[in-house]
């Protein structure tokens, strides 16, 4: 398998984001999981994430706890003119120094204002921490800061997101890649798994994972989900350049290196998993389904009656679905069953009945498949079916040639979960019974 295997520590950043209305949930703190993928990005790793108030004690110690463990900190939010703006004055105290008035910065904030009036307070935002460069913005009034400590570095921006994200781009990544004196990438790809749980999930690439964690690199970590399976994470750390190694900084480079690592352990955890992997990174069972359907040059209807059209919708949602997705009968009611679907079944939550809609879908659309589902979300039973019954059928031509036999097959499942969870983890499973099926069928006939 390409790669690098083990390799030096990486330089690594730590996050500290300050705001009080982070701790109460006032703010969703969108950019620490920004900074953490741009960092990762840059091929600078980042272990631990921090949250703080605007009380300057507490912010000082977290400055100290998060210096003392990373080559580096970003600290996130509290550049404004308010009172409670104090992350300058945290830092000043943190280093030992005193703030001082930078002319440029007045200047720039003068400028900024020409024309209105500029309250006082606005001038605390050209308060510099001696022995610290400031960062001109782009955008907003509020400056950054880059602050040498000893050979370690404190970077401050600001916490609107547009405002840290150009000055991350334009000022603080650049200079951490030449601290950290190495060119690197740190890529993930996740493996999209359904139909097996996480536990067996984790025993059938169990072996894999030992084997690596051998070297370190790469790795294998796994994220559930209440109704999108389990994700299969691969983590790849790149490196050139530097002391240890001896290639050429070049990011491209590092990039490509990293994409090949990742190929490499994807294809061993595909003969491992083989047709569980539904899709890969944000690609849906939707998008896999649409691969398969227009190989065969084939569409797709589906009749619904828990699930309200969520899988229409889903479907619907792939940009060019137009091309395979014929379109769906939300039959929520007995009488549309029995009528426009042609349900003869006793039992309208039944195999029987999810095949019968599956070939009634089909048949009013003028499709080649037909999928459905039909069952109880609850909140009571029906037809004396227990709550989270789900029977998804489906109807596709024989031996998959287009005008042999309809041949249909359903499932019975037992899904877990509330009203709502019940309903979306239906849709998801009908999705898979039929990616999986027609993933059987192999190659189009010629």
């Amino acid at each position: 398998m390409p790669g690098q295997g083990a390799l030096p520590a990486p330089f690594d950043c730590e996050i500290v984001a300050i705001g009080t209305e982070l701790l109460l949930g006032q703010v969703v703190d969108t950019n620490s999981a920004w900074l953490g993928d741009r960092l990762a990005a840059a091929g600078i790793a980042c272990y631990f994430q921090t949250k703080v108030g605007d009380n300057q004690p507490r912010i000082v110690a977290a400055l100290e706890v998060a210096l003392s463990r990373a080559c580096a900190v970003i600290c996130c939010g509290g550049l404004g003119p308010t009172p409670d703006d104090i992350t300058r004055e945290a830092i000043a105290e943190m280093m030992g120094v005193e703030l001082v008035r930078d002319p440029g910065l007045e200047e720039m904030l003068a400028r900024r204002f020409l024309g209105r009036d500029l309250p006082a307070s606005n001038y605390k935002q050209a308060d510099v921490p001696r022995g610290c460069s400031p960062v001109l913005p782009t955008m907003g009034t509020a400056p950054g800061l880059i602050c040498p400590v000893g050979e370690k570095v404190i970077y401050a921006v600001p916490g609107v997101p547009a405002e840290m994200r150009e000055m991350v781009e334009r000022a603080v990544v650049p200079d951490l890649r030449q601290r950290s004196g190495v060119t690197a990438t740190i890529r993930s790809r996740f493996l999209r798994v359904w139909g097996v749980p996480e536990s067996k999930v984790a025993e059938i690439v169990g072996p894999r994972v030992q084997a690596l964690e051998a070297v370190g690199n790469p790795t294998i970590a796994f994220l559930a989900s209440a109704t999108e399976g389990v994700r299969v994470r691969v983590t790849a750390r790149a490196v050139l350049g530097g002391p240890e190694v001896s290639s050429p900084m070049n990011p491209v480079a590092a990039e490509e290196l990293a994409g090949r690592m990742l190929d490499a352990e994807e294809a061993n955890l595909r003969a491992l998993l083989g047709d569980a992997v539904g899709g890969v990174d944000d690609e849906g069972l939707e998008v896999s389904l649409g691969r398969l359907l227009s190989l065969r040059g084939w569409h797709l209807a589906v009749a619904e009656s828990l699930t309200g059209g969520m899988v229409a919708s889903r479907l619907a949602s792939v940009p060019g679905a137009s091309h395979w997705f014929g379109g769906g009968v939300v039959a929520y009611t007995d009488a549309v069953k029995r009528g426009p679907l042609g349900v003869v079944a006793d039992l309208v939550v039944s195999e029987q009945a999810a095949k019968e809609m599956a070939v009634g879908v089909a048949r009013l659309t003028s499709v080649e498949v037909g999928l459905s589902v039909t069952g109880v979300a609850g909140p009571s039973l029906q037809e004396d079916q227990p709550v989270g019954t789900v029977f998804v059928g489906m109807c596709l031509p024989e031996d998959g040639q287009p005008g042999a036999t309809q041949v249909t097959v359903a499932a019975r499942l037992s899904l877990p979960g509330d009203r709502q969870l019940v309903r979306e983890r239906a849709a998801t499973s009908a999705l898979d019974l039929v990616r999986r099926q027609l993933g059987r069928l192999g190659p189009r006939p010629a």
